[in-house]
């Protein structure tokens, strides 16, 4: 049974994600601090939210997030967590933890903000992370913010909302989503089951 932690900085409905991971199997803890490599085998920042808080609630733990990273935990951002994995939002200012090279931006003025309800993804490149996951699943967004990552390489699926944005990434141990999973009926559940197959590892 992996032993993941949600990191509580302010946002995002935890009991939610806590009850969706205890429903895969996990031991799941929500803290406040982040816990040393040696006592978790996964990371969790959700989150709904400013970015700038949500920034401003990081500070200080930076280099500790990093070093888990590092040292090869697998770590997971959702929604605004995913954003904070980037070094900059146009929604205010704040730093990022610079983990994936980008920016995050405004939905474009064509379409409602905030994006909210049910939209489906288009999966561009394989990755154990989406296992099992079908082409064109629907899964639950909220957000008004997307990511724009300097590269390509890091989009595992795509999702069109006024503008085609990446709905999930990977890179080396760092996965996000921009959709909550949690909320995402099957397809949700079978992302976190897939996590927390990587975190057994």
């Amino acid at each position: 049974m992996p032993k993941v932690a949600i990191l509580d900085y302010g946002v995002g409905n935890l009991f939610s994600l806590k009850t969706a991971l205890e429903r895969k199997k996990a031991n799941v803890m929500i803290s406040r601090e982040l816990p040393t490599v040696n006592d978790i085998d996964g990371l969790i920042l959700p989150g709904v939210g400013s970015f700038t808080a949500a920034a401003t609630k990081l500070v200080g733990k930076h280099q500790k997030i990093e070093a888990l990273v590092d040292a090869g935990t697998p770590v997971l951002g959702i929604c605004l967590g995913m954003q904070l994995f980037f070094e900059k939002s146009s929604e205010g200012r704040g730093k990022g933890l610079g983990l994936i090279d980008g920016e995050v931006f405004r939905l474009p003025p064509s379409v409602k903000v905030p994006h909210m309800g049910w939209n489906t993804i288009r999966l561009t490149r394989d990755n154990e992370f989406v296992d099992g996951v079908d082409e064109d699943s629907w899964v639950y967004f909220v957000h008004s913010y997307y990511p724009n990552p300097e590269t390509q390489r890091a989009t595992v699926a795509e999702t069109e909302y006024g503008v085609r944005f990446p709905a999930v990434l990977a890179e080396r141990n760092v996965y996000g989503t921009q959709f909550h999973p949690e909320k995402s009926s099957k397809t949700g559940l079978r992302i976190l089951e897939n996590f927390l197959s990587i975190c057994r590892r």
